[in-house]
């Protein structure tokens, strides 16, 4: 009888450890999807539409996202084309590009508002690299946060009963996803200040 449950403590220990480490591991994605999006935004030297996403439009009476009023691309390296789908709405498009800080002047030919990007100066260069360089830096931060929660969590177990061979294994596994995540932070960052020193 004591034997039983024992093993299925054991068994609910194991899932419950699991569980912990899944948690993890979804907040260390979450914490490297947002880095992916801050990235993006960040201006590298050519023309990349999602400089735009955040740029609100106020679309009859309501705030919406530039993307859900209109067709954003980039036809060449140097502009940004956007194609409202209500002609009414250039103006109203222009206006936020403008109000969103970004040092774009708009220009349209009555159909397309063409958004033409200048070539980065080495000081600006250097300014986003040193951005993207913080963008990872805070990703990094929450994965550690992520790996520091669920090792106290599996401290907390061992109090609880938890057996100390299961707790080393998910220190382990825990520390495996830090190094995973931390090494994917680090290609990111290779790859965004490789784009903004490109010329």
């Amino acid at each position: 009888m004591n034997s039983i449950f024992t093993f299925k403590h054991i068994v609910m220990n194991q899932e419950e450890v699991q569980f912990y480490l899944d948690e993890t591991k979804e907040r260390m994605e979450a914490a490297l999807h947002h880095l992916e999006t801050e990235l993006g935004k960040i201006r590298a030297g050519r023309a990349n539409p999602k400089v735009l996403q955040d740029v609100m439009v106020d679309y009859y009476g309501s705030l919406t996202p530039l993307a859900q009023v209109a067709n954003i691309a980039a036809p060449d390296p140097r502009t940004i084309a956007v194609q409202p789908w209500d002609k009414k709405m250039i103006p109203v498009i222009e206006r936020a590009i403008m109000n969103a800080n970004l040092g774009f002047n708009p220009d349209n030919n009555g159909e397309v508002i063409r958004v033409n990007v200048p070539a980065l100066t080495e000081e600006r260069r250097r300014d986003l690299v040193k951005q993207s360089k913080g963008e990872a830096e805070t990703a990094k931060v929450s994965v550690r946060n992520a790996r520091r929660d669920v090792i106290e969590q599996v401290k907390k177990m061992v109090k609880e009963g938890l057996a100390e061979d299961l707790a080393k294994d998910a220190e382990a596994s825990a520390q495996k996803l830090t190094d995973e995540f931390g090494k994917r932070v680090d290609e990111h960052l290779a790859k965004k200040e490789k784009d903004i020193m490109t010329i």
